[in-house]
């Protein structure tokens, strides 16, 4: 066919409709209808429909910031541009690496590392802290040693892949160097010696390569690109390097002290994190490890009294512990974690919240395996008249319907009381029904799952398609030392879900913040307790309904915060609002939170 002639697309043009005729508007009003009626169906519609006055005003100037950073930074262009500037070609799951240092300097990441965060409810122990601070904390505690327990650290591929153990010693051995030939395999040697003796540079070499142990990298992310199995070998290595230098008292109570100063920092005042150290903890000036575990959780809660009574642990609830055991041991090793469980809750109650199983769920026992020995811990812990839920790890995988997809199954009927990732649940309907029905949430750790190589981006990661089909999720970062947010906060997952995802915007990220606070484990709860205490909210009663009366008030300053420091970004019809509605948040707070209440 010809082009259109001048006069014949006249003619065609005039009979084209026009947005404005009223079936095209019947049309659009039918569309807008649909995608309401999508969106009761979210998670955090309620919490949107609660939101205050001025809550939503920060919404909107979010939104826009949100908007221009998306045309004036985030460019389609930027993922090559970030690949020529650094060399590598760009596979899926580095964006996040590459990107990091760009995003924490914009004005949303300023915004979003303000915001009260609620609960970290999944985080794993030994990988909480920035590592830069930890060496330095190793480096200067008198005692610490470094051995090759297999074999000398003499050549790069050995320095590379090695076994390493960096433990106390009470007498100082000096002779010899690690990093030669003719090192005796086993022996410790002083550890700032050995630093300062690195044939790479010296201390600060020896801190560049102690560091590369400990991570995972750029250049990890892409040589292992060609398998889960090995992107998991390498976070499994990882956490061996770290035992030894923090389960040692000095060390432990620095480490906490740390821990818990970077997350009240990052507005998150609670956390529950998966402990499963074996018995090698060991007090200040002893080689000998402790017989139980009593001595490290006094540690513990003698170390959260003493934050909390600082000035910037006043806003810090506290932390309890989630008792792990690894899904590839054997039945006596999962079974001797059990009992030391049991007797740990029975001594220290206020710190054990529950039970989980961790490792890589492709590589462990699947549930259903260890159905004998769940229930043999469930009738101890009935004996002993102890309350230890389980908080199972499941779904953290890219199956669909062999045993290791299946553990979503047996982790609901086995009462779990949140879901550990879940990241494979998307795909089974009826799950999700329970899910919902039963009042599971789901521990969503975008960044983790993007690093270990589950999702391309945050772009592909299933969490937007749980929150649409009503699903409760609270955000959290699992192993962040390890995998490159260097900081025990959360705002670089709570960024990446505002910037990534467009359904979700602040008030989303707000209704994330509150699951977190709802679903956390601040006190032991039957089964009815702890379903009506998330069920009433704020509105009921117990440390659970104040704890979110808490939160509320901070998400309420934290948006006057926002209207008032980016007053610019408002619209222009709305300048000049902030200050009159910025009078009674109290009386929206109430408001809010009660029409929040029935999750």
């Amino acid at each position: 066919m010809p082009p259109f002639a001048d006069d014949e697309w006249d003619e065609i043009l005039e009979e084209i409709p026009k947005v404005e005729d009223p079936f095209i508007r019947k049309y659009l009003d039918g569309r807008a209808a649909l995608i309401d009626q999508e969106k009761k169906q979210r998670s955090d519609h309620i919490f949107r429909q609660g939101l205050s006055p001025i809550a939503r005003k920060a919404c909107d100037i979010v939104q826009r910031i949100r908007e221009e950073e998306q045309r004036t930074i985030w460019t389609p262009g930027l993922e090559e541009q970030i690949a020529q500037r650094e060399r590598v070609e760009v596979y899926p799951g580095m964006m996040f690496t590459l990107a990091k240092d760009l995003m924490e300097k914009t004005k949303l990441w300023k915004i979003v590392r303000r915001m009260p965060k609620g609960a970290l409810l999944h985080a794993h122990c030994d990988a909480m802290v920035d590592f830069d601070h930890l060496f330095q904390i190793v480096l200067e505690t008198p005692g610490m040693h470094i051995a090759g327990p297999d074999s000398p650290l003499a050549t790069p591929e050995a320095r590379a892949d090695a076994r390493v153990e960096i433990r106390f010693r009470a007498t100082e051995h000096t002779k010899g160097s690690i990093w030669s030939e003719d090192y005796e395999v086993g022996t410790f040697v002083l550890l700032t010696k050995a630093a300062d003796e690195y044939p790479d540079g010296g201390r600060d070499g020896f801190l560049a390569w102690l560091k590369s142990r400990c991570i995972i990298s750029q250049r990890d992310s892409l040589a292992q690109h060609h398998g889960i199995a090995e992107i998991w070998r390498k976070l499994g290595k990882c956490f061996m390097m770290l035992g030894g230098m923090i389960h040692y008292e000095p060390i432990w109570r620095a480490f906490l002290q740390r821990f818990m100063s970077l997350l009240a920092a990052d507005g998150v005042s609670w956390t529950e994190i998966r402990f499963g150290w074996p018995l090698d903890y060991r007090r200040e000036g002893s080689e000998t490890p402790e017989s139980d575990y009593n001595h490290l959780f006094q540690v513990l809660d003698e170390e959260i009294t003493a934050f909390k009574a600082t000035p910037a642990g006043r806003s810090f609830w506290g932390l309890r512990v989630i008792w792990c055991s690894m899904r590839g041991q054997t039945t006596r090793s999962i079974v001797q974690g059990m009992d030391d469980c049991i007797a740990t809750k029975l001594a220290w109650p206020h710190l054990v919240a529950g039970y989980d199983l961790v490792g890589p769920e492709d590589a462990g026992r699947p549930l259903k395996d260890l159905l004998p020995e769940l229930f043999w811990f469930r009738k101890q812990c009935a004996q002993e008249g102890v309350e230890i839920p389980f908080f199972f790890h499941a779904g953290e995988c890219l199956g669909d319907g062999d045993d290791t997809d299946s553990n979503l199954f047996d982790a609901i009927l086995l009462g779990t009381r949140r879901i550990g990732h879940g990241f494979s649940l998307y795909k089974h309907p009826r799950l999700i029904d329970a899910v919902k029905e039963k009042r599971i949430l789901i521990e969503s750790c975008p960044i983790s799952n993007e690093v270990l190589r589950l999702c391309g981006s945050i772009l592909s990661h299933p969490l937007p398609a749980l929150l649409a089909r009503g699903v409760p999720c609270a955000l959290c970062n699992d192993d962040p030392a390890i995998l490159g947010q260097n900081t025990a906060g959360m705002t670089h997952d709570f960024w990446q879900a505002l910037q990534g995802w467009e359904n979700l915007g602040l008030a989303g990220l707000g209704s994330l913040a509150e699951n977190s606070v709802r679903w956390a484990s601040f006190e032991d709860q039957g089964v009815e307790r702890w379903t009506g205490d998330i069920r009433d909210g704020a509105v009921g009663a117990g440390a659970k309904a104040d704890r979110l009366r808490e939160w509320a008030v901070e998400w309420e300053k934290f948006c006057l915060w926002i209207v008032t420091e980016f007053s610019e970004d408002a619209d222009e019809s709305d300048m000049g609002k902030s200050e009159s509605e910025g009078v009674g948040v109290g009386v929206n707070v109430d408001v809010a939170m009660t029409s929040r209440t029935a999750q």
